[in-house]
């Protein structure tokens, strides 16, 4: 976060408190005393004539928020540099907002401990306005405020916390003023008293807001006179501070850090134990700890932070908070890709649910059709029936014949309707395998492309059985005159109709002859994963038993009682003259 974000949800704080109607407009006479105290805490020359000349061409009506920031950033937030205090900076800012936001009748907390929070809430919120903070930092915060008390993190209240949010707010996320309270009503803190409440509030505001790494007492040697002198030293990621006492009211002195700093343990020495020493490019240091895990700690803080400015990465917890927003943000693409997936899954859907539905109404018709057609016959044999008598029953063998066939038709109709369907769920699924599988082997993307084929091979085919079909239904509605020639076509097309479900078939077999070959790829794996694991763990069993076959000698091996080639044979000759020597001496002696 750059600091023009972080001073602004200050200064929106500020703002919104001057909104006393609540309308979203400030009068400008309240804009100017803003814009001069912004400019003397934030050490910027303020021009009292730069207002008005910005909204000269507005009406005489109060200013928006969006009126005011051309202003803000001409003429206060792009002149600001990092050289002001920033604890004067929001202490202005909370001054001006939290009288009309905050109710500290039943809160268990200080305005100055308030006034903490407030700078954590700025710190871990939300880059958008109003300023929000989520469940995740929520949970961050109250985490890290329980670890500051000494107390024991219970998640089952805090996830109780999160429902009851979620039913009467119907969101996961509160404000500045929201937070307060929770924090301030003792909800987490139950069995603490106010003074270890704001404790934990300040250790946090000190790590958190003012950087402040590791803090406590220690001694320093004097540079002039060399004696040891208590101080409080507080670690900060680009300097260590050391003060007269815990309060920091009276700074003895800064040492600052680059990465051409070092820290080193030294040896005892002056009767001093747990000694270290810390290099600057200025001046040297040597400190001394109360004992060897503080000793340890410092030289391990004092290191990261030269660690930190050598790569030229933030602080722990600013990089830990880029982090969790950058993985919301991943979290959040991803949701909506998945929905759009999701709306174009369904608009497939509906697009062959309304195929469905054109194709069963065009059955319909075709029946009513052929109703109306054979009443019309009917009709047409009853005034004939003595005179077309023998025509009638062929008719009527005709009519039957292509009853039976329609029918006959229907069920395959809805025989194929229901395989498709079998097979759209199949593709789903395989679609979703083949997802999550996608960076797995490459045997599985090769059987993953071949069902892609196969799937685009069978949806030609379906097209060509619909196209058959909607064929034959207007092949229905000839006229008698050319029934022959239909009955004719019709057999030719029942001929392709039957090839083309032959070939259907055949995709369908093909099918599951890479299912089949997927299902062997993935045994293939398990056992190749399982027989590495096997002989992982038999070489751990006899590990011990076994050693390395190296290379022996060409030459004569020597046995001893030490075991083979135990000297050479240089240094077994010394040990017989040796042996001999003190035999000699011996056998006089005797």
């Amino acid at each position: 976060m750059s600091l023009r974000d972080e001073l602004l949800k200050s200064i929106w704080h500020a703002f919104t408190s001057l909104d006393v109607d609540k309308s979203g407009k400030v009068s400008k006479s309240q804009l100017k005393v803003l814009s001069h105290n912004l400019c003397t805490v934030m050490k910027i020359p303020h021009d009292p004539v730069a207002l008005e000349e910005h909204f000269k061409d507005d009406d005489e009506g109060p200013v928006s928020n969006q009126g005011y920031m051309p202003y803000l950033n001409k003429f206060i937030l792009d002149k600001a540099t990092d050289n002001f205090d920033r604890q004067d900076f929001d202490k202005m800012c909370w001054t001006l907002c939290f009288r009309k936001n905050l109710d500290q009748a039943n809160l268990l907390i200080s305005n100055e401990d308030a006034f903490k929070i407030w700078c954590i809430f700025n710190f871990l919120s939300e880059d958008s306005y109003p300023p929000v903070i989520v469940t995740e930092e929520i949970e961050y915060f109250l985490r890290k405020l329980t670890e500051a008390m000494g107390g024991s993190w219970v998640e089952e209240r805090f996830e109780d916390y999160k429902l009851q949010m979620l039913s009467q707010q119907q969101q996961q996320s509160i404000n500045v003023w929201q937070l307060i309270t929770l924090v301030g009503s003792g909800h987490f803190s139950k069995g603490m008293d106010r003074q270890t409440l704001s404790m934990g509030i300040h250790e946090l505001h000190q790590e958190l807001i003012l950087d402040v790494l590791k803090q406590g007492y220690m001694m320093k040697k004097g540079h002039k006179r060399k004696n040891w002198t208590e101080r409080w030293f507080t670690l900060k990621p680009n300097s260590i501070s050391y003060y007269v006492s815990e309060d920091q009211a009276e700074k003895k002195g800064d040492i600052m850090l680059d990465e051409n700093c070092s820290v080193e343990p030294l040896a005892d020495k002056e009767g001093k134990k747990c000694l270290f020493f810390i290099r600057s490019s200025q001046k040297s240091f040597e400190i001394n700890a109360s004992d060897k895990k503080k000793k340890q700690e410092w030289i391990q803080a004092i290191q990261t932070c030269l660690n930190l400015l050598r790569v030229g990465r933030p602080a722990p917890h600013r990089e830990s908070r880029h982090k969790r927003r950058d993985l919301r943000l991943k979290q959040m693409a991803d949701l909506e890709e998945l929905q759009a997936k999701m709306k174009e899954l369904q608009t497939a859907n509906e697009a062959k649910q309304h195929e469905l539905e054109d194709m069963r109404k065009a059955l319909e018709e075709a029946a009513a059709n052929a109703a109306e057609e054979e009443r019309r016959r009917l009709q047409t044999q009853s005034e004939l029936q003595d005179r077309y008598r023998m025509d009638l029953e062929r008719e009527k063998m005709v009519r039957q014949q292509m009853e039976e066939q329609v029918a006959q038709k229907s069920t395959e109709l809805e025989q194929y309707l229901q395989k498709v369907r079998e097979m759209e769920g199949m593709y789903r699924q395989l679609e979703d395998a083949l997802e999550d599988e996608r960076r797995a082997r490459q045997d599985e993307e090769t059987v993953r492309k071949l069902q892609a084929r196969l799937l685009e091979e069978e949806a030609t085919k379906r097209a060509e059985l619909e196209q058959i079909h909607l064929r034959q239904q207007q092949a229905i509605s000839e006229t008698e005159a050319e029934k022959q020639e239909l009955h004719k076509e019709r057999l030719e097309k029942d001929n392709a109709l039957r090839d083309a479900m032959t070939q259907l078939q055949q995709l369908e077999q093909d099918r599951q002859g890479a299912l089949e070959q997927y299902q062997t790829v993935m045994k293939k794996l398990e056992d190749a994963t399982n027989n590495t694991k096997t002989w992982k763990h038999k070489v751990a069993e006899h590990e011990g038993f076994m050693r390395l076959i190296q290379p022996g000698s060409k030459g004569h091996q020597m046995i001893t009682n030490w075991g083979p080639a135990a000297f050479s044979d240089a240094e077994l000759s010394l040990r017989e003259k040796k042996w001999q020597e003190m035999k000699n001496q011996v056998a006089p002696a005797q």
